[in-house]
């Protein structure tokens, strides 16, 4: 089953609808105008021909409820022909996409398709959507508009030192020892509803612009270092600036 298929059958069908509702609507104009006028006879002719029109027009919708009733959207989804037109598309469209059925990182996206309510969330939110080209085109938009936004690695590399260092005192650390990045992010976003603005995939794509960028040191010269861990559950994942994957898990500020 594919969307595409059933986007071409539907669109014919649609422009049969457009077509009747452009009579409809154009016939009664004329109905107003005659009935304004007086002219009885013209008004008889236009409204007979609305009556013939709505029933055009229950046709073509009867069509398209035929043509809607023969996609099912619940084997669409189970037996995975929406995951794999989405992968086929993403590589069509150079999205860079990892994971397997039901959840998918689409960086700094997550993607997870329910389906067994047949829906897709994209970062939690639930997004009307069932075609998959319409999905990754929506992703592909996103990464392009957080690209444009400015970002001051300068700033951010200062700000996560300070979130460094409070997380040092906090959990007993010495100095210069490597804390996990996901611990980190609480303390850049302690309170919930900071959380909601500034949401972890949000703070993997920040690592990754610092990732990218020629910033080696914090304002106060300290250097910083990346680091790997054994738990892939604390690694997060990045693209470099080639496009490439890369796995942070920890960072160490030191002199």
């Amino acid at each position: 089953m594919n969307y595409e298929e059933f986007y071409g059958m539907m669109q014919p069908q649609e422009k049969l609808v457009k077509d009747q509702l452009a009579s409809l609507q154009k016939l009664f104009k004329a109905m107003l105008r005659e009935t304004e006028n007086g002219d009885i006879k013209s008004l008889i002719r236009d409204v007979n021909a609305m009556r013939e029109t709505c029933k055009a027009l229950k046709t073509a919708l009867e069509g398209v409820k035929d043509t809607m009733d023969g996609f099912d959207t619940k084997s669409y989804f189970a037996e995975g022909d929406f995951a794999e037109q989405m992968l086929s598309i993403c590589e069509e469209k150079g999205v860079d996409v990892r994971g397997e059925f039901p959840v998918y990182e689409m960086f700094p996206y997550k993607v997870k398709l329910d389906a067994e309510n047949q829906d897709v969330y994209l970062d939690r939110k639930k997004v009307p959507c069932m075609r998959p080209l319409s999905l990754v085109e929506t992703v592909k938009a996103g990464q392009e508009k957080l690209n444009r936004v400015s970002f001051n690695a300068q700033a951010f590399v200062n700000e996560l030192a300070d979130a460094y260092d409070l997380a040092v005192l906090k959990l007993g650390k010495q100095e210069e020892a490597d804390i996990y990045l996901t611990n980190l992010y609480k303390f850049l976003a302690p309170m919930s509803r900071f959380r909601k603005d500034y949401d972890q995939q949000s703070f993997a794509f920040d690592l990754a612009r610092l990732y990218a960028s020629d910033i080696e040191e914090t304002k106060n010269g300290r250097r910083f270092q990346f680091g790997p861990s054994r738990k892939p559950n604390k690694a997060i994942r990045i693209l470099d600036r080639d496009g490439q994957e890369q796995f942070l898990a920890t960072i160490r500020f030191f002199k």
